[in-house]
């Protein structure tokens, strides 16, 4: 069966790292700002937002596709694929917040522990299917 639940996922999370490129493109034209954030923190902000999501982002849903790929439970796929949307968008919401803030630790910690938790995901059930 095709990886139709990573496919999900992975589709809206895309959708969210061209809103934040978007972002990055629109305040670039506003400030006129070519390359890097010039003298603007908003600028700024947005670049991190979005390079932060492109960073995480790849190994994150890599990961759920190794797991769907080896038979990962569907509901926890979901849980997974979900979680970590929210995570995102959490870190999104907090980025420009002032630290400490709930969204952007919370987007964070959740994006880390579901990253290490799918992988150690991945790691029983490739031993399950080896026997």
């Amino acid at each position: 069966m095709p990886p139709v639940i990573t496919a999900l996922y992975g589709a809206l999370n895309a959708l969210f790292n061209i809103f934040l490129a978007n972002q990055v493109s629109a305040l670039r034209r506003k400030h006129k700002v070519g390359l890097g954030p010039g003298e603007q923190p908003e600028l700024q902000v947005a670049i991190r937002a979005h390079g932060n999501n492109a960073e995480f982002l790849p190994l994150a849903l890599v990961m759920m596709l190794l797991a769907e790929m080896c038979g990962g439970k569907g509901w926890l796929l979901h849980l997974y694929g979900g979680g970590l949307l929210f995570a995102r968008v959490a870190h999104w919401i907090g980025l420009p917040r002032k630290a400490p803030n709930l969204f952007r630790v919370g987007g964070t910690a959740f994006t880390w522990v579901a990253i290490a938790g799918i992988s150690g995901y991945v790691l029983y059930l490739r031993f399950q299917l080896v026997g």
